[in-house]
């Protein structure tokens, strides 16, 4: 069999165990197309390396990225074959660390929607798709393969809840949302629904009614922080650097965590809503953003002076 055929196989597997795999695909079909290619049937460290060195050169992360999902699909593959050689795990070390998020302010989050809204189509459905969908991460903080995953019967107008079905892992919720939340979103369904001709199923769509991709939706959010400054104009339809789509998210947490401790909320007792309206798998991973962010580290240590000092009265 080619490696071709025993990747689709593989992602099958997976996926039936709830696992997100389109970054992994993208990255997968590519190798093996070249493996198929040199008419390797198995997967050895030498194959890996020749097929790496043919790709554009890349961050330390992202080649540490691209051995790890090579690695995984070979020790599957060994697991029936074990002809099949698995790349060590050191071949290209990440030594990266957690990068500091970028906290947006409301000024900022408005110009990228207001811009997203400008992005030229023929029929308009990009700019109104792109601005709706970072709105939405904006103010629900959604990851955004969470709200790319979204269907049209996923909103609950009536209730105001949002169904997120595919969260990490595989891990469903259900978020609450402002009326106000609601009502922009039922107005863009109706002229979405009017610029395409009929109701399409995925609530995030293309011109041509297809579900918008992660590439795109990222693509399109670089030109609209181009648009405003936040990145640099780029050649060749490059991104550019510059705060990320994922940021949003990030700036979500962050302000709301921030309004607890400005309106004398106990953070201890929310700190569970919010890890949960997160879909994180672990509080901890919700208290990374007191050490992330200076302001938010500066007002939980007034807040443990205060409660000190009040205790040792």
């Amino acid at each position: 069999m080619s490696l071709t055929s025993q990747l689709d196989r593989y992602l099958s597997v997976r996926r039936k165990l709830g696992y997100d795999l389109r970054t992994a695909e993208r990255i997968l079909r590519r190798f093996t197309r070249y493996a198929d290619g040199e008419g390797g049937a198995h997967i050895d460290t030498a194959l890996f390396l020749r097929w790496h060195a043919t790709l554009a050169e890349a961050s330390r992360s992202t080649r540490a990225a691209r051995l790890c999902v090579v690695r995984l699909f070979a020790q599957w593959l060994s697991g029936f074959d074990p002809a099949h050689e698995v790349p060590p795990r050191g071949l290209f070390p990440d030594s990266t660390k957690r990068p500091r998020p970028h906290i947006y302010s409301d000024t900022e989050v408005g110009a990228i929607v207001a811009a997203a809204t400008e992005l030229p189509s023929i029929y308009g459905l990009r700019g109104l798709t792109c601005s709706t969908l970072f709105g939405l991460v904006a103010i629900t903080g959604l990851r955004i393969s969470e709200a790319l995953a979204l269907d049209r019967d996923d909103i609950d107008i009536d209730h105001a809840v949002l169904r997120v079905r595919r969260g990490k892992l595989g891990r469903e919720r259900l978020l609450p949302l402002d009326p106000s939340v609601i009502a922009q979103l039922a107005a863009y369904l109706a002229e979405r629904d009017r610029l395409i001709g009929h109701p399409a199923a995925p609530l995030f769509v293309t011109d041509k009614a297809t579900r918008l991709t992660d590439c795109s939706a990222r693509y399109n959010f670089a030109q609209a922080c181009q648009r405003i400054g936040m990145r640099s104009q780029q050649l060749y339809q490059r991104h550019g650097r510059g705060p990320r789509i994922h940021d949003l998210r990030h700036t979500f947490a962050v302000r709301t965590m921030i309004n607890w401790y400005r309106t004398g909320k106990d953070p201890a007792r929310e700190m569970i809503r919010l890890t949960t309206y997160l879909g994180h798998t672990n509080p901890s991973n919700t208290y990374w953003y007191l050490e992330a962010v200076p302001e938010l580290l500066d007002l939980a240590m007034a807040r443990a002076t205060v409660i000190g000092g009040e205790t040792a009265l």
